[in-house]
């Protein structure tokens, strides 16, 4: 792994030595316009190599039979570095000594630069039982990873979000979410059972009836009341491919009306999403898992060589309503390749049939090597110019709040995605004491907005989103002072278990995690 890691590094040194020596002469337009060479000519085979290693030794792993065997003492590894962090005098709190440029977050962890590191490999699936329809895996399994297991047996998570890249762990410890939510809720709350070596180096276990407080307690807590080891996630039978209907509508409150009842439907509609293309356009989304398909009505949409997704949905607006049947796996990561709609900044013409035929097998660059080749020239206009954020607000202030998004970013595609949040307890759940039905909507982009300025800009969102008991999801920068985070996100029952868990020195508390000035 360390040598892969050290092998992609070399490779992209000459490049970075060159975005370093640009950034000096000043030719940010060089950086930001012609970015696309150096993606297109180091990261795309480099990352098609990355995915490759990955992608034989996970099958090697599995069919040997060691990822389970070597599990016990991956985890022993854990509790010995916590243990002698404890006996060298606990100096300074802990985390992941895995590399802030290897997340899928938009930026990196400055605290991991004064942190203790400690070093978590655990990357495997671990078994599958189908009787008590369960997957257990470790934290750092990928979602691309987990479509490839399961899909084949006939099974797959109820909740599974869209980037390859997302791992078990960052849903879990963050947020994950994807258009079967409005169904199950998120990727959380499809868990059934967490194991975490805790600040004394102890494993915990935990569920609903075994520490039903830590088990409510660790979403959305960020690594910071303990290191997660495993986690055994529900899985429910899969098929073989998904009935798409595509709905345009071409006013708001067509955009409202059809949305909200696709979501609300008693029976079917396993899957709803809405890409919403300008103030009064969007396309609705339905699906739902199906082994019978009508063959002239297939469309595998995440071949190399097939358009976009979102420029795909855009045609039928034009072309009105259609049905199409998409195999599973590639309507699970159909936004993967244009990374939703952020590749279009990356490669402008990524899109474009020559290109996608003789190139499209290397799309996507991986979104750990962007960063890691980004010179503090492309981060800062990344921040002065784009936005990544998805806000998540209450399915009824859905029209007022796609006014908010276009009063302040004018941006556009959004992407609306509906999801059940349960009232459980925890950092987030509903205000109303309640499962309540929620959107999460999704802006990454330029906005167009002439007076868009980061700071403030977003600030005026988070305000928003408080104002109306939502929640912001945190791999992306937070504007937010203490007080503020602390009205959005409920610390009682999370507090409780930092105090039980003596967590005050052992690991930093959230806010300060992902406080934008803890990160770059």
């Amino acid at each position: 792994m360390d040598l892969l890691i050290n092998f992609i590094i070399f490779m992209a040194l000459p490049a970075i030595i060159s975005l370093s020596w640009l950034k000096y002469k000043g030719a940010e337009y060089i950086l930001i316009n012609y970015r696309w060479i150096f993606v297109c000519f180091f990261l795309l085979p480099i990352s098609f190599f990355y995915d490759l290693y990955f992608c034989v030794r996970n099958w090697v792993v599995f069919k040997l039979n060691s990822a389970p065997s070597q599990h016990d003492k991956k985890v022993q590894h854990v509790q010995q570095q916590v243990r002698h962090w404890r006996e060298s005098g606990a100096k300074v709190p802990m985390c992941t000594a895995r590399p802030g440029w290897m997340n899928v977050s938009l930026r990196c962890g400055l605290y991991k630069r004064t942190l203790r590191n400690i070093e978590i490999n655990l990357i495997d699936v671990l078994d599958i039982n189908t009787e008590r329809m369960v997957v257990k895996v470790e934290p750092l399994v990928t979602m691309g990873q987990i479509t490839a297991f399961l899909n084949p047996r006939g099974w797959t998570l109820p909740v599974l979000p869209e980037l390859d890249d997302l791992t078990v762990g960052g849903l879990i410890m963050g947020v994950g979410i994807e258009t079967s939510s409005h169904k199950y809720g998120l990727f959380q709350h499809t868990c059934e059972e967490f194991e975490l070596v805790v600040a004394d180096g102890d494993v915990i276990k935990c569920s609903k009836t075994e520490n039903p407080d830590l088990f409510y307690s660790v979403p959305w807590s960020y690594g910071t009341l303990g290191f997660l080891v495993s986690a055994e996630i529900k899985i429910v039978p899969a098929k073989q491919f998904v009935k798409i209907e595509y709905f345009p509508v071409h006013t708001k409150a067509d955009m409202l009306t059809t949305f909200k009842n696709q979501v609300m439907r008693n029976h079917g509609n396993q899957f709803v999403e809405g890409v919403v293309y300008s103030r009064n356009e969007a396309v609705v989304m339905t699906a739902n898992m199906t082994d019978d398909v009508e063959k002239e009505k297939i469309n595998s949409i995440g071949c190399y060589w097939k358009p976009w997704f979102y420029k795909h949905v855009e045609g039928f607006l034009k072309t009105g309503y259609a049905v199409e049947y998409i195999p599973l796996r590639h309507y699970y990561h159909r936004h993967t390749r244009s990374i939703f709609w952020e590749m279009e900044d990356i490669i402008p013409f990524g899109n474009h049939p020559v290109f996608r035929y003789l190139f499209g097998w290397m799309v996507p660059p991986k979104i750990s090597l962007l960063k890691l080749t980004q010179g503090d020239t492309i981060k800062k206009m990344y921040e002065k110019y784009q936005i990544i954020q998805d806000m998540l607000v209450p399915m009824d202030q859905l029209n007022t709040a796609l006014d908010v998004f276009h009063r302040e970013l004018q941006i556009y595609p959004l992407w609306i995605c509906p999801f059940l949040l349960c009232n459980n307890p925890g950092m987030v759940h509903p205000h109303t004491g309640k499962d309540e039905m929620f959107v999460d909507i999704g802006a990454y982009g330029t906005p167009k907005k002439s007076t868009y300025e980061t700071v403030s800009t977003t600030r005026n969102l988070e305000a928003y989103v408080r104002s109306v008991k939502g929640f912001q999801m945190l791999y992306a920068d937070s504007y937010m002072t203490r007080e503020e985070f602390y009205k959005m996100f409920d610390h009682s029952l999370y507090n409780n278990m930092r105090e039980q868990l003596d967590c005050s020195k052992a690991f930093p508390v959230v806010y300060d995690k992902v406080k934008r000035k803890a990160r770059h």
